[in-house]
């Protein structure tokens, strides 16, 4: 999708310096990728002490040390 928007020269500068992508395209797709990312994981912090869980951790970490 084409789309143009103005975004500040110093912002996008440091976007790029601190993201490591080579161009503005791809600085501008990993940050909506991050914002995605970080509004899901919220969503999921929200749910943290709301959901009974019944396994058996000590076998969980048993069986993962066999794997």
């Amino acid at each position: 999708m084409r789309t143009n928007i103005e975004i500040d020269d110093q912002l996008m500068a440091e976007a790029l310096r601190s993201s490591g992508e080579p161009t503005k395209r791809a600085a501008v797709e990993a940050a909506l990728r991050l914002l995605i990312q970080t509004k899901a994981q919220g969503g999921i912090r929200k749910l943290r002490g709301k959901i009974q869980w019944e396994g058996d951790l000590a076998e969980l970490r048993r069986s993962r040390v066999r794997d």
